[in-house]
């Protein structure tokens, strides 16, 4: 495969900074163009949901130092979205109105928080947690509540729950699981969990969903299914999340089933010249011989290094074995 003259990536998170580096470093001597929708440099997302939400630190795992864009010659565009892919033209178009040819282009957009369709979701005080933003302001909203409804007992809530209860807010999960992390751990080690929590101060309401979030203007309830209501005055929406494919369907990528967009081996779309990676990517998986799509960080570094070297050289598979 010809090397190409220009690679644009889409996505500045962890698979998209680390493709632009694993380009780099494979010799690729071309302009590279990296496109961030977020004010920031590439991170890594584990620690919002624990030292900085703790408020043991403020700023996150930096994906490279922030001279290292500059000098390895990648073109990084923070604030900047793609919002249209014209795959006949191969060019991207941004949210400022620029244009960006590309002869080769990564798709690593990553995923946005799910919502909770229920009335009064638009209420302030209702919180996701995705961005390095969300848990800074995430972490000034739990030191100035009392009550702190979180919904949703995964990995995320379970995480807020104990970083709220170490800030000194009451604490109320709610799940319409009987048991957090139950789906992910089982139930054995659910209940270590559940005790864990319930020993450190967090109140559950498991087995219920919510009917709606209450207030004027501001939120002050959380209605349940059951037809009791918690006192609130934050709440985390943690009831997990989807990839960002809006930008891949728009261009016309094949999706698959799983939500994804779909990808062979190599992390290639059918498209020439077009891959994706992390969590948006369905891919063929040559030891399991079928597809999966992987929201993990490791996934996405892992297929962000992959993707890197195949936009420069011969296509190689993806075989890492997926881990939690």
């Amino acid at each position: 495969m010809a090397e190409p003259q220009r690679i644009v990536i889409v996505g500045a998170g962890l698979a998209g900074a680390t493709a632009a580096a694993a380009a780099r470093a494979e010799g690729y001597e071309g302009e590279l163009l990296l496109l961030g929708a977020e004010q920031h440099r590439p991170y890594e997302l584990p620690p919002l949901s624990k030292a900085i939400l703790l408020a043991e630190r403020d700023e996150p795992d930096w994906v490279h130092e922030e001279n290292f864009y500059v000098r390895n010659g990648i073109d990084l565009r923070r604030g900047v979205e793609a919002v249209r892919v014209e795959l006949g033209a191969r060019v991207v178009t941004d949210s400022h109105g620029g244009e960006h040819r590309f002869d080769r282009l990564l798709l690593a957009t990553g995923s946005r928080p799910r919502t909770l369709p229920v009335p009064g979701a638009d209420l302030e005080g209702i919180r996701t947690l995705r961005t390095l933003d969300d848990s800074l302001e995430l972490r000034a909203g739990i030191e100035a509540a009392r009550h702190v409804v979180i919904v949703g007992a995964g990995w995320i809530g379970c995480e807020a729950a104990a970083a709220a209860r170490t800030l000194g807010a009451e604490v109320t999960v709610v799940d319409v699981r009987p048991l957090p992390l139950l789906d992910v751990l089982g139930e054995e080690i659910a209940s270590v969990f559940h005790t864990m929590h319930t020993e450190h101060g967090v109140q559950w309401r498991l087995g219920t969903g919510v009917a709606a979030f209450t207030g004027q203007g501001q939120v002050s309830g959380v209605r349940l299914t059951d037809g009791t209501e918690v006192q609130a005055d934050l709440v985390l929406s943690a009831v997990g999340a989807a990839p960002r494919i809006e930008l891949a369907r728009s261009a016309g990528l094949e999706m698959a089933d799983d939500g994804g967009v779909t990808v062979d081996a190599g992390l290639r779309t059918a498209a020439p010249g077009v891959f994706a990676a992390g969590d948006i990517a369905s891919h063929f998986h040559p030891r399991y011989g079928r597809r999966i799509r992987v929201e993990h960080w490791a996934n996405a570094k892992g297929q962000g290094e992959r993707a890197g070297k195949n936009l420069v050289g011969e296509p190689q598979p993806y075989e890492a074995t997926p881990y939690f």
